[in-house]
């Protein structure tokens, strides 16, 4: 019988926050494979092994972050009102962009500071995954406008545009030192514009 190989002796999803949390604070185009490997305590022939060369280990990477911290944009969409899920969607970026295990912000805007056209891949999948989040919230507000929750004269592409517009200050303001009561009060104020739509 052949050999199946020997058993992985890290957990995955362990080496996978690892690879969140510095690709988070150096950046995509900064961060290297020692950095890679370091943090997630296994050899390069692992890494390679186990998720690919460093733009697979990347991409592996958001599908985790989106999968745990960004768990608060499903907890968004299923709220029963228009209202309720801007309220939830802001709060919950706030939570998670200034979760103390995880460095300030958020990882898909941290994440992307990039400026060589070789890394323009990682750029548009980043892009390509905000854009995705963006179209469900618009599908939301349709369907609100359907029941009569929002007014038939809004936009639900504006209103979800509006929606990552502000979280995506936010991270950019938390990574800068903002704390999550300056973070509560600018979501508070976005709430307030937004209830003129319902």
């Amino acid at each position: 019988m052949a050999s199946r190989g020997r058993p992985r002796e890290f957990d995955v999803d362990q080496a996978l926050d690892a690879a969140i949390n510095v690709f988070w604070s150096q950046g995509y185009e900064g961060t290297t494979l020692d950095d890679l490997t370091t943090a997630m305590s296994i050899s390069r022939p692992s890494l390679y092994a186990a998720f690919g060369d460093k733009e697979a280990t990347f991409k592996r990477a958001v599908e985790r972050y989106s999968q745990v911290d960004l768990r608060y944009v499903e907890t968004a969409l299923a709220q029963s009102t228009a209202l309720a899920v801007a309220a939830e969607y802001l709060r919950g970026h706030i939570r998670a962009s200034t979760n103390p295990d995880r460095p300030p912000g958020c990882l898909t805007v941290q994440g992307a500071v990039s400026g060589s056209q070789a890394d323009q891949r990682v750029v548009q999948f980043l892009n390509t995954h905000r854009a995705a989040v963006e179209v469900r919230l618009a599908a939301r507000f349709k369907q609100a406008i359907a029941d009569g929750d929002l007014s038939s004269d809004e936009d639900p592409a504006d209103l979800a545009r509006y929606l990552l517009t502000v979280t995506s200050g936010q991270a950019i303001q938390a990574g800068a030192g903002a704390t999550r009561d300056q973070l509560s009060r600018v979501a508070e104020r976005a709430l307030a514009a937004f209830r003129q739509a319902t």
